[in-house]
């Protein structure tokens, strides 16, 4: 099973951070790429692609933003919010020797606008099933308000007792592997409760910054791609092209993916980026 498992030959590094040290996994290799991960995820999400970016050349470097899983985080939910959280990815880039390749999925893709908007030293910016502004009305949105009140009243276990419940109606979850749930429950209750709120917070109210940044990206001529898969349940893929439109950046659709090419076609997903970067 392509999961968050899969191995690969990535070291496990820290690198510094303004709340504690962040945790990554790093390839060897010339150019560097920096891997952002989405809400409630983590670095491990770009397992499956790490050992074939360094095959390409390209120094990987997949990390855990403040507050998930093996970064710690303040207790400050505004801190998790798309700009506060993309200034810190943008002193990481710094801190890489900058001129790296930007790439941001899902919440990780407005973290990673904010980088942008706040000066990331990048040579390019990929936004991958990551949309225009806030979640739109849907299951994803109604799950982040259902949980909020949970998340706060009863704590991070109580809540992810209710989230695998909810996994359990799904057919796809029982052959789900012991060893991978027990990783989900892992990386899920070692995450600040904060940051799952604010960045909940970020997902329902982020304002459409399109705009600023298709202005950003071409003052500095950096190049952009949009990258969605084909079934995307997040944000539409209609609204992703459409966000590649005003970006003016190339936009490319990963058959047989829903919202995590990274983990549902890693293959085809590896194919478009490696192509495009070079």
């Amino acid at each position: 099973m392509i999961s968050q498992l899969y191995p690969h030959r990535a070291q496990r590094v820290d690198l510094p951070g303004p709340y504690g040290p962040i945790a990554a996994l790093r390839t060897s290799g010339e150019k560097t790429i920096l891997l952002v991960p989405g809400y409630t995820g983590s670095k491990e999400d770009f397992a499956p692609l790490l050992d074939g970016f360094a095959e390409a050349g390209f120094r990987a470097v997949a990390i855990d933003l403040p507050g998930q899983y093996e970064s710690p985080g303040p207790a400050d939910e505004q801190a998790y919010v798309p700009a506060a959280l993309g200034k810190v990815v943008a002193t990481v880039a710094d801190d890489l020797g900058g001129d790296v390749l930007l790439l941001g999925h899902s919440y990780g893709g407005l973290v990673a606008r904010g980088a942008v908007l706040a000066g990331a030293p990048i040579s390019g910016l990929t936004l991958m099933d990551s949309g225009p502004a806030a979640l739109p009305d849907g299951p994803r949105r109604e799950a982040l308000k259902q949980g909020e009140p949970l998340l706060r009243n009863e704590g991070i276990e109580a809540a992810y007792i209710v989230r695998e419940a909810v996994n359990a109606r799904f057919p796809a979850w029982a052959q789900v592997p012991p060893e991978l749930k027990a990783f989900y429950r892992r990386r899920f209750t070692s995450s600040s409760p904060h940051g799952l709120l604010g960045m909940a917070d970020g997902l329902r109210n982020e304002p459409d910054l399109v705009d600023s940044l298709a202005e950003t990206l071409a003052a500095r001529n950096v190049p952009s791609l949009v990258v969605a898969g084909e079934g995307d349940d997040a944000w539409s893929v209609e609204s992703q092209r459409d966000m590649a439109t005003r970006l003016g950046a190339r936009f490319e659709t990963i058959p047989g993916a829903a919202h995590s090419p990274n983990t549902e076609n890693p293959a085809a997903l590896l194919e478009v980026l490696i192509s495009v970067w070079r």
